[in-house]
């Protein structure tokens, strides 16, 4: 019983490593993809996208 209880152990975090190491530079470049899209609706990028929206309504 002790040794099943250590190999489904062994084996979660294993699981959960390689699950880690292929997800955190997905979530990494999620994060840094987030932050440019913030900076650019601030100043002259708000300016920029409501200039070209306002010429394709019309």
């Amino acid at each position: 019983m002790t040794a099943s209880i250590l190999a489904s152990t062994a084996s979660g975090l294993r699981l959960a490593l390689i699950s880690a190491m292929l997800l955190g530079p997905l979530v990494t470049l999620g994060a840094m993809h987030s932050n440019e899209v913030a900076v650019a609706k601030r100043g002259a990028g708000l300016l920029l996208f409501v200039s070209l929206q306002r010429q394709s309504m019309s």
